[in-house]
Order: structure tokens, then sequence, then C-alpha cells
């Protein structure tokens, strides 16, 4: 395990890196166009950034992110 502290700014910044990263794994995993191996690969890196967005950010702002109702976007 591993801790960090943070000033605002910086939560603010990672809050940024981290729902932008979310966003742009989402748009990939819709891509019908990337083999399966690939989007079986980001889906699991999704879970990860994730749960590491999970720790700090609010539940309405959390909501947007959970993968669950998109699970019609990526075929197993």
């Amino acid at each position: 395990m591993l801790g960090m502290l943070f000033n605002e700014k910086e939560c603010k910044e990672l809050d940024y890196v981290l729902r932008k990263e979310l966003d742009e794994m989402l748009l990939d995993m819709s891509d019908q166009r990337l083999d399966q191996n690939i989007r079986h690969a980001i889906a699991n890196r999704y879970k990860t950034v994730f749960r590491m967005y999970a720790r700090f950010a609010p539940q309405k702002e959390l909501s947007k992110y959970a993968w669950g109702g998109r699970s019609s976007q990526f075929k197993h």
C-alpha cells in the first residue's frame, strides 16, 4: 500500500486526469473496430482507474462512470 498527501490544487488535477482517462477508456471500449482482446485489456484497466477515482469522487460524480449500465458497449 502507498500513501500520498495532496493539496487542494493537486486533488483537483488528479480528479480531472482520472475523469478524462475514464472518458477515453469508455470511448475505446465502445469502438467495435478494436480487437476484443484490446477492449478486454482496456476494461481491466478501467476497473483499476475507476477504483482509484472512487476513493475521493462524490457519489453523484461517481455514478457517471459506473460501468454496470455500459456492459452492452463491451462484449466479452
